[in-house]
């Protein structure tokens, strides 16, 4: 597996192999031992698959508060995604920094979002599965989300604001001014 360092070296594409022939291909899309070599050592205790429907759906920027913040090791099982993992560690030199990357099927890579990152994701392609491991569970009442159109983070989605489907709470979040400026976030 081939591990790449995004421009916050923290997040990093992964790049399984896949063995095929006439009957099909074989992958190994997860190794504890393999990633830990990597440096990535999370132990992953949940895993949750999500179907969107169409193009520019957008989940995110969501994270969980401690103790519950979530690692999260990302792959696209069928379709294609942009996407964007926010530095929200306060004490990061990236605070408030942001890197994106399209994960696809096609493509059959993965991303890696530490603790500390605020992270969403654009559907680029209808019908698209996300398949994601967490560190940590699911915990609602630790959980947040910040505007994925925050000027403050100006980040840049390949969508009009007008073509964005979000889910209600989605609709509802934060500013990340608001983050910033408040110790229980």
């Amino acid at each position: 597996m081939k591990f790449e360092a995004l421009e916050i070296p923290d997040v990093k594409l992964l790049y399984p192999r896949k063995f095929g022939d006439e009957r099909g291909f074989f992958s190994e899309t997860y190794s504890q031992s393999t990633f830990a070599e990597a440096g990535i050592d999370q132990v992953f205790v949940q895993d949750n698959h999500s179907l969107s429907r169409s193009v520019g759906v957008l989940r995110g920027l969501h994270y969980q508060r401690a103790p519950y913040a979530q690692d999260k090791l990302l792959r696209v099982v069928r379709g294609r995604i942009l996407d964007v993992a926010v530095d929200i560690r306060k004490s990061s030199p990236t605070f408030g920094k942001w890197v994106s990357a399209e994960i696809s099927a096609d493509e059959w890579n993965q991303i890696f979002i530490p603790k500390g990152f605020a992270h969403g994701y654009l559907t680029l392609e209808p019908d698209t599965e996300v398949h994601y491991k967490v560190s940590a569970p699911y915990a609602p009442d630790a959980e947040k989300s910040i505007m994925w159109n925050d000027p403050d983070l100006d980040i840049q989605w390949p969508v009009t604001e007008t073509a964005v489907t979000l889910s209600q709470k989605d609709q509802h979040a934060i500013s990340f001014d608001e983050y910033r400026h408040n110790p229980d976030f």
